[in-house]
């Protein structure tokens, strides 16, 4: 009978000294537990109280930052506007505020650079006004305010820039700007406007002469850019290219020599032209046609 050894293959009991084989089980060593960082609990005895936060004092809304004012306005950046301030070149009530963060009233007047200014930005609408739509709404049977068609383009205060009646299409421009209105809708303009008339019937060319040399209408002489006949049409579609907006002077060169116009289109006002703009669509003005409109 042999005796068992420390040889490792032919292990024996440990009690007699022989090999004892490595066990792989957990069960047979102590487990060390890593501590957890999301184990441990807060001591709340040493948490300090919490301290009620003070109720934020409600804004006026009739009320905003200066700076904010003539961002809105659409005449720079808030940044922008600091710097304007600090450098005393706005007014508010005629007053010269250099102050940051003064605040003023909607009702209040602010001068930004010499420039009345309103907190409404600044929006440009040009629309294709189709027939039965009117300026006014209210001045010929059935027709319909053109407002209805851009109402749900903005928020801000509309205005169309100049008068169209029901039966006159074609370009017609909104903003709230009080200036581009005002400068578009005085006498003495120097943007041109280009119609297209249709008359009842052909128009004579002594007639066409007599409206290039200018007519004496109601005591006033009514001058024309340029008046042609349109290529590839009857003599009685007409091309006028004049500086007024008034769609009723351009009707009333035809009837003073005894023309019924029966339809006026105004195809480009300004340097805007209908293009890619249908029928009664409208759209925004990019930024660089509003510089133009500015400068035209």
């Amino acid at each position: 009978m042999s005796r068992q050894g420390n040889d490792k293959n032919n292990p024996g009991s440990s009690r007699q000294g022989g090999y004892k084989k490595a066990s792989n089980s957990r069960g047979n060593a102590p487990v060390r537990k890593a501590p957890s960082k999301f184990s441990s609990k807060p001591d709340v005895t040493k948490e300090t109280p919490k301290v009620p936060k003070a109720p934020k004092k409600a804004s006026n809304p009739d009320e905003m930052r200066l700076n904010r004012y003539i961002s809105n306005s659409g005449m720079c950046s808030r940044r922008d506007a600091d710097i304007y301030i600090q450098s005393g070149n706005v007014k508010v009530n005629g007053e010269v505020i250099t102050e940051m963060g003064y605040k003023v009233k909607l009702t209040d007047a602010v001068q930004f650079d010499g420039v009345n200014i309103t907190p409404e930005k600044k929006e440009y609408i040009l629309l294709n006004k189709p027939k039965n739509f009117s300026t006014a709404g209210d001045d010929a049977t059935g027709a319909t305010n053109v407002l209805d068609l851009v109402r749900n383009a903005s928020k801000a205060n509309l205005m169309p820039v100049g008068r169209m009646d029901k039966t006159t299409t074609g370009l017609l421009l909104f903003t709230n700007d009080t200036e581009i209105i005002q400068k578009f809708t005085v006498p003495n303009q120097r943007s041109s406007k280009v119609y297209q008339v249709t008359l009842d019937k052909n128009l004579k060319f002594e007639d066409l002469e007599k409206i290039q040399k200018g007519l004496f209408i109601e005591e006033h002489k009514v001058f024309v850019e340029e008046i042609t006949y349109i290529e590839d049409q009857p003599k009685c579609e007409i091309g006028l290219k004049m500086k007024t907006s008034n769609v009723k002077i351009v009707r009333r060169i035809f009837e003073h020599l005894k023309y019924d116009v029966l339809k006026v289109d105004r195809v480009t006002f300004a340097g805007l032209t209908k293009k890619n703009l249908p029928r009664g669509d409208w759209r925004f003005l990019t930024e660089q046609e509003i510089i133009n409109l500015k400068n035209a």
